[in-house]
C-alpha cells in the first residue's frame, strides 16, 4: 500500500476524531466551521511536524504491529503543541485539560487507523 494512503488515512482519522469531539458537544454546525478548522489545522500540522520523529513513517515500524504504541507517544506530543497553535490562532485560552482529552481522543483514533492500515497493508 502506497505511503500516500497512510498520510491520507493519517488525516482522516485526525478529521474523524476531532469531527466527534465536536458532535459530542453539540457544536457539528455550520457556525462552529472555523473552530473545528482552528483545530484539525493545527493538530495535523503538529501531527506531520512530530510523526516523523517518532518513525511513524518507516516501513518497518508501520508494518508491526507491536509499535501501535508509538501514536499514543507521539500524540503527548502533538496535541499541545496543537492546542498552543489553536490558542494563538483563536486568540483564546489554552487549557490543559482540553490538550488532555485532545490528545486521548486523537491518540485512540490514529491508533485504531495505524492498525486497520497495519492489517490491509499485511493482506497486500
Amino acid at each position: 500500500m502506497p505511503k500516500l494512503t497512510l498520510y491520507a488515512g493519517d488525516i482522516l482519522a485526525l478529521l474523524v476524531t476531532t469531527l466527534i469531539g465536536f458532535a459530542t458537544h453539540n457544536e457539528l454546525k455550520p457556525e462552529f466551521f472555523q473552530r473545528m478548522v482552528a483545530a484539525i489545522v493545527p493538530l495535523t500540522i503538529a501531527w506531520f511536524l512530530l510523526a516523523p520523529w517518532f518513525g511513524l513513517f518507516q516501513p518497518e515500524i508501520i508494518s508491526n504491529p507491536k509499535q501501535l504504541w508509538r501514536p499514543v507517544l507521539a500524540m503527548i506530543f502533538t496535541a499541545p503543541l496543537a492546542v498552543v497553535f489553536r490558542g494563538l490562532i483563536l486568540n483564546s485560552a489554552i487549557l490543559p485539560i482540553f490538550a488532555i482529552v485532545f490528545g486521548a481522543t486523537s491518540a485512540l483514533g490514529m491508533v485504531i487507523w495505524r492498525g486497520v492500515y497495519f492489517l490491509l497493508n499485511r493482506k497486500s
